[in-house]
């Protein structure tokens, strides 16, 4: 028989974990023990290299870069000792011990060399841990931090003018090291703690983005990961389109007549990054995006919109969602820039294929088709195609994708008279009739055609939307009588129809219909 199992002192229990707590504390106590000496140590050397009377300087290389490096591991604690160096530096920078000049004695020179060699590995070492950090972002935007603060300290007592600070300083190095980050929340942190903050510092990071994406070859092996940290930032800009703006928040305040506080100049810095990006060697998904955003984030930044042409009619030749999501932009250059594009709406018919009702992007795609056949002056004959072009599709589209196609098929026979009567088509004449009654009626229409003038569709009937007032959908089979009705409404709203899914059309589409 087994035996019976002895019950541990409860009391004994108890003790072990109090213990266990106890060593807890003691242990929590000693590290903040260690960590409060690391700081006090820290912060003598700091005071010990800026001391005005007797300064020193080698502690940077023995004490503080080798515990920023990991070099004295268990002695010194490396955020501290990363801090402390810019700190450090700056402070340097406040008093002029990093500028040279020619009333400066050669020891003094000496000394400024070295500690600019100094600040140099200082740099070299935020920017390692900026553009990889082995996946701690809290470690990547500790150096960001640094490496602004040290921004504002080169530029603000450089010796040599503002803007060249800027654009050879550290700030570009810092953008260049943000955008080869493979975290892209990095980048996120840059837009969201300083370029939407400052005027100036958005102003050079797009100088920046541009020249990189301008000097880097295409094959090269970071140019996808600076192409989706770019796109990323400039997405995430806010646009500066009034002209008459005052751009006056500076983080550094030196030159404040500069270019940089100017909207003009923005928009022409805006302009040179998105075009540098969109010439870069896209990838299909980032072509998509920035197609998708064309005319809300990158056309109000533009002063030539014309320049995005080839980007434009490039992607509206590439067929299916790429071409779907170029019309937009496409068709504001025809309308507000006068852009010739003789083949416009043969090239959008095209686009009404089998994937078209099934599209993600069929929204999208009926409410810009809605703006271009909106003129009562486009030949009867190519808006006949239009319609019977997607009425044939409306036979095995989707039902939330037919309920988009027949109130737009609605919209354009009332808005285009002279092609009604291919709803209630008779024979014209009785050979044409016996000819029917012997052998049936052909449909004249081509689909495969991909003149929308030569398809033939005038001559045809619209027996799709026949067809469909017997879908097993009910709310779809009655939306489809509409066609065979009296045209006594004006039109309807297509927003109402558009969005919809499976089940809404079961819903709220018997609402929209009345």
């Amino acid at each position: 028989m087994p035996g019976v199992l002895k019950q541990e002192n409860p009391s004994k229990k108890r003790k072990g974990v109090e213990g266990a707590e106890k060593a807890d504390r003691v242990l929590k106590k000693s590290r903040k023990a260690v960590a409060n000496q690391y700081a006090a140590h820290i912060a003598e050397v700091e005071e010990a290299i800026c001391d005005p009377d007797a300064p020193k300087y080698n502690d940077i290389a023995t004490i503080l870069l080798p515990a920023a490096r990991k070099e004295l591991e268990g002695k010194l604690d490396r955020t501290q000792a990363i801090v402390a160096l810019c700190a450090v530096f700056c402070r340097l920078f406040t008093d002029g011990k990093l500028s040279k000049s020619n009333a400066k004695s050669e020891e003094q020179l000496q000394v400024i060399g070295w500690l600019r060699a100094q600040y140099e590995d200082y740099r070299e070492l935020l920017l390692a841990i900026l553009s990889h950090g082995s996946g701690d972002l809290q470690a990547q935007i500790l150096a960001l931090s640094l490496c602004m603060l040290l921004v504002q300290a080169e530029v603000s007592y450089a010796s040599t003018s503002a803007v060249s600070a800027w654009k050879t300083g550290l700030f570009f190095k810092t953008i260049e090291a943000v955008l080869s980050s493979p975290s892209i929340r990095i980048s996120q942190q840059l837009v969201e703690r300083y370029l939407q903050q400052y005027d100036d510092l958005r102003h050079y990071a797009l100088m920046a983005i541009a020249q990189l994406l301008n000097s880097v070859a295409a094959d090269c092996d970071w140019m996808a990961t600076l192409r989706t940290n770019a796109l990323e930032i400039m997405s995430t800009l806010d646009v500066v389109e009034n002209t008459t703006t005052k751009l006056d928040s500076l983080f550094c305040e030196r030159e404040e007549k500069s270019k940089s506080i100017q909207v003009t100049a923005h928009r022409k810095q805006a302009q040179q990054a998105w075009l540098a990006l969109v010439s870069s060697g896209l990838e299909k998904d980032q072509r998509k995006k920035i197609l998708g955003m064309m005319t809300s984030k990158i056309v109000p930044w533009l002063q030539n919109v014309e320049l995005l042409m080839d980007f434009l009619t490039d992607s509206y030749n590439e067929g299916g969602a790429t071409s779907l999501l170029a019309l937009s932009g496409l068709f504001y250059l025809i309308s507000e820039k006068n852009l010739d594009y003789p083949e416009f709406y043969t090239k959008l018919y095209s686009l009404l294929d089998v994937n078209l009702l099934h599209s993600k992007h069929r929204s999208r795609f009926f409410r810009l088709m809605n703006t271009f056949m909106s003129s009562t002056h486009l030949p009867a004959a190519m808006v006949a195609s239009f319609i019977k072009r997607l009425s044939r599709l409306a036979l095995a589209g989707p039902p939330a994708g037919i309920v988009a196609a027949i109130p737009w098929i609605y919209n354009m026979l009332k808005a285009h008279p002279a092609c009604t009567f291919m709803m209630h088509r008779e024979p014209r004449t009785n050979e044409e009739r016996e000819r029917i009654e012997d052998t049936g009626a052909t449909d004249p229409f081509k689909m495969e055609e991909v003149d929308p003038l030569e398809s033939n569709a005038i001559e045809s009937c619209l027996w799709e939307l026949v067809t469909l007032q017997d879908h097993y959908h009910p709310n779809v089979a009655s939306l489809a009588k509409i066609i065979s009705e009296q045209f006594t409404k004006r039109s309807y709203n297509v927003e109402d129809f558009l969005d919809h899914s499976y089940s809404s059309v079961s819903t709220s589409l018997p609402f929209a219909c009345h």
